[in-house]
């Protein structure tokens, strides 16, 4: 067993060995350490798809026996493969595969610049690719196509009980003209206007300093909580932090969410310096030094957005709901610019929230103070 270094290293040797005695987890690992399998990324990938593959496989990278390989981007394309191929007609799986194969898959590519693409990036095309499927399914149904489609089909559809991911639909319509596959249609992009709902500033400052001062609570926990509350970082941001992006010069604490970094405050600076200090990996197997700031189960890798999402939800935290509050009261206190910088979000992203904050941010202030006055009122 000399080709897997990590087994005598584990901490927990007995969790190990009854992991690597389990049935398909030794058959496996017996195929590769003889040479019946060759050891590489495509000879995993001909086994069935579950979690005991996928755990072979990180353990593998995480101690440099398998090369580096960016799995969601691979996930990604099986799962355009399946949709393109899954179409009754050729018609049909000509045009998935043009937009998905060559409008989607390709502008991520780009967009990525040979990173590893990152949950919120695969979230966004997969549900471009489920819309263009809904329509293209209700439109067979129809004995319609994207060339025979009219407005008045579309509104029907659109005005339909059965429509899914309405606004990624939109997106895929557009698409289709610009490549004239339909015609004499109209899908209007939709503008955002600002936050849907009343941003509850006050009450993000009551979580807040839980989190901040609540020892009961897990440290890892209040620090990705925080970094919510008061950065708007989405979970899948928070996920994929390392340790390189805390600094440490001269006793001041930074943290660099976007080009530029931003310094932490006590006690969020302490909290940041103990992550760092204290982050491991939860697997049995492969001991190393994991780069990440928040390790997941499996050696090599980040926490899951699912698993991050979890720990919040259980502090109850509403994370959409939260992000936008800590969007709007930044947004009234910095330039787009130095917002963008400063948060890793993009310029155009900033420039819209800075605008609804210029708009709304009367209003909000007015119903901020009536509530001070009311509660003032009240304890008198």
């Amino acid at each position: 067993m000399s080709m897997f270094p990590w087994v005598p290293d584990t901490e927990r040797a007995g969790t190990a060995m009854r992991w690597l005695s389990g049935g398909i987890v030794s058959t496996v690992l017996s195929s590769l350490g003889s040479g019946r399998r060759p050891l590489t990324h495509e000879a995993l990938d001909k086994l069935p798809a579950g979690k005991v593959v996928e755990h072979i496989r990180s353990v593998l990278v995480a101690t440099g026996t398998l090369p580096q390989r960016d799995e969601p981007m691979v996930r990604l394309e099986r799962h355009v493969n399946a949709l393109v191929t899954s179409h009754a007609t050729a018609e049909g799986r000509k045009i998935r595969h043009r937009y998905a194969t060559w409008h989607l898959l390709r502008r991520l590519r780009r967009r990525s610049r040979g990173n590893d693409i990152t949950h919120t990036q695969l979230t966004v095309v997969r549900q471009h690719l489920r819309a263009a499927v809904y329509l293209l399914n209700w439109l067979d149904d129809q004995r319609l196509t994207l060339a025979t489609c009219r407005q008045a089909d579309l509104e029907r559809w659109m005005t339909s009980d059965d429509v899914r991911h309405r606004r990624e639909a939109g997106h895929f319509v557009r698409w289709a003209l610009a490549q004239k596959i339909a015609r004499d249609l109209s899908f209007p992009a939709v503008r955002w206007n600002g936050p849907s709902q009343a941003m509850d500033n006050e009450a993000r400052w009551d979580t807040a300093r839980r989190l901040l001062h609540d020892n009961t609570l897990k440290s890892e926990d209040r620090l990705a909580g925080l970094l919510l509350f008061l950065y708007a970082q989405w979970p899948a941001a928070i996920s994929r932090l390392t340790a390189d992006h805390i600094e440490e010069t001269d006793g001041t604490v930074r943290i660099r969410l976007g080009a530029v970094p931003v310094e932490l405050p006590d006690p969020v600076a302490a909290l940041a310096l103990q992550q760092v200090a204290v982050r491991r990996s939860h697997a049995a197997l492969a001991r190393t030094d994991s780069p990440w700031l928040f390790p997941g189960g499996q050696p090599g890798r980040p926490i899951s957005v699912w698993a991050m999402d979890e720990r919040l939800r259980k502090l109850g935290i509403r994370r959409a709901e939260t992000r936008s509050t800590a969007l709007f009261q930044l947004a009234t206190e910095l330039p787009a610019a130095v917002l963008a910088r400063t948060l890793g979000i993009d310029i155009t992203v900033a420039v819209k929230w800075q605008r609804a904050a210029a708009e709304d941010w009367g209003a909000h202030a007015a119903d901020v103070s009536d509530r001070i006055s009311h509660k003032a009122t009240n304890t008198q």
